[in-house]
């Protein structure tokens, strides 16, 4: 089974991400549990969502307490919530950010890294910082666990508009070509 934390503000989508992804990793015929973290939330707020999938059927219902992937919708959040809280050994951290590698501060525990100026690439298309979409593309390149076509599919599945599909569509694709994929101590990914 593997098990990714999405973290982000209120508004930013991170629940909206887990529900996409969930449809898109359905579609590519992997059994799939989104976990959506409720509570007080306001515009702003810190606020997590949960997402597991496997080959096999899933019968666990509970929030994610060792994440096998970090996903971080907001470059900021890091300073105030510890989004590497129990990150299993060998773990993914895919983060909304413009900051080069060498900038970032990496736990041992991360081996794979996906940087993405998420919010830059959110105010080009939407004029807003809205980064869910971006991110997707951005967690597709760095894993490889889900393909562009079927978020394309887990998209048009939520009730986007046309008009809102569309500029979804691009964000994604956006996300994917523009994000920098590295493994600490080594290279850029290719």
């Amino acid at each position: 089974m593997y098990e990714i934390r999405f973290h982000g503000r209120g508004g930013q989508g991170a629940v909206l991400a887990a529900k996409i992804l969930a449809k898109a990793l359905v579609e590519e015929g992997k059994h799939v549990k989104a976990i959506p973290s409720f509570g007080f939330e306001r515009r702003g707020a810190p606020v997590e969502a949960y997402l597991r999938f496997d080959e096999r059927q899933i019968r666990q219902i509970t929030n994610i307490y060792e994440p096998d992937c970090v996903v971080c919708l907001d470059p900021t959040l890091g300073r105030s919530v510890d989004i590497f809280r129990n990150l299993k050994d060998e773990g993914t951290w895919v983060q909304a950010t413009k900051k080069r590698l060498e900038e970032l501060v990496i736990p041992g525990t991360v081996a794979r890294v996906g940087l993405c100026d998420a919010f830059g690439i959110a105010l080009q298309i939407y004029g807003r910082t809205i980064t869910n979409t971006i991110m997707l593309g951005a967690l597709a390149k760095t894993t490889g666990m889900v393909s562009l076509e079927a978020l394309y599919s887990g998209m048009a599945s939520v009730a986007f508009r046309d008009a809102d599909l569309e500029k979804n569509r691009d964000a994604v694709k956006t996300g994917y070509a523009e994000t920098r994929v590295f493994e600490p101590g080594r290279e850029e990914c290719p």
